[in-house]
Formats: structure tokens, C-alpha cells, sequence
């Protein structure tokens, strides 16, 4: 397995097969997904991308941290699921945020992932909340110390 960078419409066949299934492939593209301080990572294998995460620069009002960074699209093929990949590819993008002075990765989590996150060290903060057409969500945390 490999994780590298790649381009934000790379992402979409696995956010659409995970996180969209039976809505348009539009529904793929997040907001900021083609800004330059977003990066979008893909898990290979070996030459089929079959998890992708996406980090954001953006900063969560709840937070006080001032390097902030957001993570989003974060998906395994099914197949793939429950093999340490996803495991991988959030460690990777925490290290990759950590050298860019981030003390603090926030996401909304999907109900049925909390569990996941949680063993990764992150944390719930505040209540249960819908997200519209996608499902009841919980905003997730982990902060960082500087180097």
C-alpha cells in the first residue's frame, strides 16, 4: 500500500462510492476542494486508489488553536474496510498537518465512524447533529503539541 498527493478529482470515484452512493457525482466536490492549501491524499493498491482523505485549512470558530486544519472525504472502499488502511491514511495526514505547525485537526464524523476516530485518540465535542441527504454526524478533535 501507498498513500500519496493527488488531485482533488482523483478523490471523487471513492467519495462517490462511499460517501455519495446513489446521488450525483457532483456531490463529490466539497467546498475548498480546489483551494491551494487544500490537499487530497489517495491509498493505492497497488495502482487502484482505494481510500482517499482530504485536509483543509480551515479554522472551526469553536476552537481557539490558530493553525487549524479540517479533515474531510475520508473514505475506504468497503472491500478494503477494517485492515488498518484507514487507520494509515489518517495517521498520514496527521503527520503531514503536524509539519505544517497544525495543533489541532477537526472533522465531522459520520455516527456509524465515531468508534474509529476514537481509537485514533480523537474526540466528540458537543451533541449529535444532522447533516442534510448524508446523516447524523458528531464534531471530532484532536489537538497537537508544537515542535
Amino acid at each position: 500500500m501507498k498513500i500519496q498527493e493527488i488531485h482533488f478529482k482523483e478523490t471523487f470515484p471513492v467519495r462517490h462510492r462511499v460517501l455519495r452512493q446513489g446521488k450525483p457525482i457532483e456531490s463529490c466536490f466539497f467546498e475548498g476542494d480546489d483551494d491551494a492549501t487544500t490537499v487530497h491524499f489517495g491509498l493505492f493498491d497497488p495502482q487502484e486508489c482505494i481510500g482517499v482523505a482530504s485536509i483543509f485549512k480551515n479554522n472551526n470558530s469553536f476552537f481557539n488553536n490558530a493553525v487549524q486544519y479540517q479533515l474531510r472525504g475520508m473514505a475506504v472502499i468497503e472491500a478494503f474496510q477494517r485492515k488498518g488502511l484507514g487507520e494509515q491514511l489518517v495517521k498520514y495526514t496527521e503527520n503531514y498537518i503536524q509539519l505544517k505547525e497544525a495543533t489541532l485537526l477537526w472533522f465531522n464524523a459520520r455516527q456509524t465512524a465515531v468508534a474509529f476516530y476514537e481509537k485514533l485518540g480523537f474526540e466528540k465535542k458537543g451533541e449529535a447533529f444532522d447533516i442534510p441527504d448524508v446523516g447524523t454526524h458528531y464534531l471530532m478533535v484532536k489537538e497537537y503539541k508544537k515542535h
